[in-house]
């Protein structure tokens, strides 16, 4: 999969900026795209800073943009920029100092063309890498939130097995049009991985075997996807066993063109969604990659405060190739 996301790169030129620069995990993956070729980072933060951090990690980073914004040329530029898009939300002076730091800072360079796209959350929250995107880069035409899909992988008989499942880190409890946004942008993801998107929604319970307000959720959201999305191979609400197993499908489905060959799921809500691709990381010895932030105008993710280098140098790739 990352040979055929690298491909794109080659192939269209990109930038990536890194909020947190002086971070030895982002130096790491700074240093390995920057021998790879395919994709060019920028670092936020103090040049000195970033280049003492990089020297006592033994981290390559000659030639890479540092930008720091308390001595960016263009911050004025900038302040005005984000005063427009931030029209009677937020003061001159509350612009000024968002963008001293590098979440925000970040998020601009990319509204204003300096970057293609955004990873951060080495150090930031969730929150804090989301909310400038929203306010900022906002979300897509026909788009009224940002949902989340983590990428599955393993290697299984010898291929590569890829699945999509979402959201599981954004939305807590979304209603039935969140759900369909959340399922029509995770098939587009996964479509970005190599998959032929089978788009399940998921369930206690399949074809009415179950009764409850999120049976009928899903159910109902089954429907409004199908009326938006008429070519995508979609089906619900099944219980997990149903969407993957042949042969429980034929038992509880019979006929479902996704039943039993599902690599799409979405999830009834964010308790879900979090224990369900857990325990497919745990149990099932996938590695999960994501959350991969879907419905926003640009390419912006957000990391986990505990990832390592392997993982910001795999996020990037994926950011990237996600424009």
């Amino acid at each position: 999969m990352f040979e055929n996301l690298i491909e794109v790169l080659k192939n269209d030129p990109r930038k990536i900026v890194f909020t947190e620069g002086p971070d030895p995990r982002i130096l790491s993956a700074a240093d390995r795209l920057k021998k790879g070729g395919f994709l060019t980072p920028i670092l936020v933060g103090n040049v000195d800073e970033v280049n003492k951090a990089a020297k006592e990690g033994g981290f390559d980073i000659e030639g890479l943009d540092i930008l720091d914004p308390e001595t960016y040329p263009k911050m004025d530029e900038m302040v005005s920029q984000m005063v427009e898009l931030r029209k009677g939300k937020m003061t001159e002076e509350q612009c000024r100092d968002a963008l001293k730091k590098g979440n925000y800072f970040g998020t601009m360079l990319v509204k204003i063309g300096v970057a293609d796209a955004l990873l951060g959350g080495a150090t930031y929250s969730t929150a804090d890498t989301v909310r400038p995107a929203l306010q900022l880069i906002k979300t897509k035409p026909g788009n009224n939130i940002v949902s989340s899909c983590f990428i599955m992988i393993r290697e299984k008989d010898g291929k590569e097995e890829i699945l999509a499942m979402g959201d599981c880190a954004i939305n807590i409890d979304p209603d039935e049009d969140a759900i369909v946004e959340t399922a029509i942008e995770s098939a587009k993801t996964a479509k970005i991985f190599g998959l032929d998107p089978k788009v399940a929604l998921l369930s206690y319970s399949t074809k009415g075997s179950g009764k409850g307000d999120s049976v009928d959720k899903m159910r109902n959201a089954t429907e409004k996807i199908k009326k938006a999305a008429p070519d995508l191979a979609v089906d619900g609400e099944l219980q997990f066993d149903a969407s993957v197993s042949p042969v429980v499908a034929e038992t509880k489905c019979k006929g479902s063109k996704v039943a039993g060959q599902a690599n799409t799921f979405i999830f009834p809500d964010i308790n879900a969604g979090n224990i369900g691709y857990k325990i497919a990381q745990r149990l099932g010895g996938f590695d999960a990659f994501g959350p991969v932030l879907q419905g926003l105008n640009a390419p912006i993710n957000d990391l986990s405060r505990g990832c390592n280098a392997e993982e910001v140098y795999s996020m990037a790739i994926i950011t990237a190739a996600l424009k």
